[in-house]
């Protein structure tokens, strides 16, 4: 007997309930999962410096990691032809939760002192894997997000969603650098990341038993859906041309930005309360600006929201040259990455929301994760290697590459931009552009726009 399957239209009350409530799940969902991160992945580099890894070894942790992460985006897209996106996530998830018991055992191997030359070699490899995993939920979950979420909110929702989760994050990241000063001051620093992954852990096996549970439209990819990698490239279409631009600008963004919390530990010496204050004012100030980056995109679109991230991005590491305070480097570089991040999170998401077909969207996003990828692992290698080997004697070769990053980004974001094309009709910013005739008429242009844009927030 053929079982037959009753298809519920998509305009339903039923189903329109029903996306609402999952959009809602989403969100405590994804505050679950950034809890996680924030306890584990948000230490990895302070935890690989206390068990004996050096800038070149972190260089390699985010360049693997960056590199391997694609091919689980292209694996993720694959898996969608056979499983439903709400399998995809909640298995690996589970998988990703259970790759932090090998890195616990590192706290124990160099509690003993077995094999210490190897165990920041050991934890690249673990971390890689923990990426890799990570990432192959990212496209079905990409593509389920945008079957829940109307084009005509994804600003506000997506805004909204950050910044909750982002605040928890937040909270829980603070909590946990006192905690690991505490245990510092007590000589137990080892026993402090120990608490912090296993509490980790559990916290992620809660967010996949949450994934279980929320709403997932029916998806079937049908046939024709396929592209290759070289066919995209070939291509070379808008968001073609806006996939490269976001690998080669990611490129200049890892030759400096794994590395500003090895400066802080190793160059400036901050204990971990520091540390982590500094690390995270540019969350604080994220979350703080991601409802006006999420109205600001719904309005007037996401390429003037790249203009305005590409150029902040491309401040920062100069700021990092010039001020050693803590007190100045959690108010200055992490008020310009902050509004940074707020910008380039929504504008990419959006961007590539407005780009792709529903069919189409996975694959594209996991060809897009390749370029990235691609960027960081060249990007990561290339700063660590320069922070290691240069020998220069008129300035810290560590604030040397971050000069050198800081012209990378602007150089990236000068060249690619105006190549782009806004996807979706939106509201022009008259006098936002720079008007080289009459500089100074722009600049009054742009004070009365920011002005107008305020008020009617």
């Amino acid at each position: 007997m053929v079982k037959k399957v009753i298809v519920i239209p998509e305009d339903s009350p039923y189903v329109k309930v029903s996306k609402e409530h999952a959009r809602h799940k989403f969100i405590a969902q994804g505050a679950v999962s950034e809890a996680s991160t924030s306890l584990s992945g948000s230490f990895i580099v302070a935890f690989a410096k206390d068990i004996g890894s050096n800038a070149l070894h972190i260089g390699f942790l985010s360049a693997f990691s960056g590199i391997l992460s694609p091919f689980g985006n292209l694996w993720g897209s694959k898996l969608m032809e056979k499983n439903s996106r709400r399998y995809i996530h909640y298995k690996f998830t589970i998988l990703l939760a259970l790759t932090w018991l090998p890195i616990l055992a590192l706290i124990f191997f160099f509690w003993k002192g077995i094999g210490l030359n190897y165990l920041p070699h050991a934890l690249i490899v673990f971390y890689c894997l923990y990426a890799f995993l990570s990432s192959v939920k990212d496209p079905p979950t990409f593509s389920w997000l945008g079957d829940l979420v109307p084009a005509e909110i994804r600003g506000k929702y997506f805004a909204q969603r950050s910044r909750f989760i982002g605040f928890v994050g937040l909270a829980l990241f603070l909590v946990a650098g006192f905690v690991l000063d505490f245990f510092e001051t007590k000589g137990l620093i080892l026993i402090g990341y120990g608490i912090l992954f296993t509490i980790s852990i559990i916290l992620r096996l809660y967010s996949a038993r949450q994934v279980n549970h929320i709403f997932s439209p029916r998806f079937v990819l049908h046939k024709g859906y396929y592209f290759s990698f070289l066919s995209f490239i070939k291509r070379y279409d808008n968001f073609g041309k806006f996939a490269m631009f976001y690998a080669v600008f990611n490129f200049s963004l890892m030759v400096a930005s794994p590395f500003f919390g090895y400066y802080m530990l190793n160059d400036l010496g901050f204990g971990k309360v520091t540390f982590t204050i500094v690390s995270l004012s540019s969350t604080a100030f994220s979350l703080l600006f991601m409802p006006l980056a999420g109205k600001f995109s719904d309005k007037y679109g996401n390429l003037k929201l790249m203009y305005i991230g590409c150029a902040m991005f491309s401040i920062n590491p100069v700021i990092w040259i010039f001020f050693k305070s803590p007190v100045v480097l959690s108010i200055l570089p992490g008020f310009v990455a902050g509004v940074a991040n707020a910008a380039i999170g929504i504008a990419v998401t959006n961007y590539t929301y407005d780009s792709t077909s529903e069919q189409k969207r996975a694959l594209c996003v996991s060809y897009f994760g390749l370029l990235t990828g691609v960027g960081v692992f060249l990007g990561s290698l290339l700063g660590g290697f320069m922070i290691e080997n240069l020998s220069i004697s008129f300035m810290n070769t560590t604030l040397f590459v971050f000069a050198i990053a800081a012209v990378l980004r602007a150089g990236t974001s000068l060249y690619f931009l105006p190549q782009l094309e806004e996807v979706r009709h939106v509201k022009r910013i008259h006098g936002l552009s720079l008007n080289v005739l009459h500089p100074f008429r722009a600049v009054h242009s742009d004070i009365t726009w920011f002005k107008r844009f305020y008020r009617e927030r």
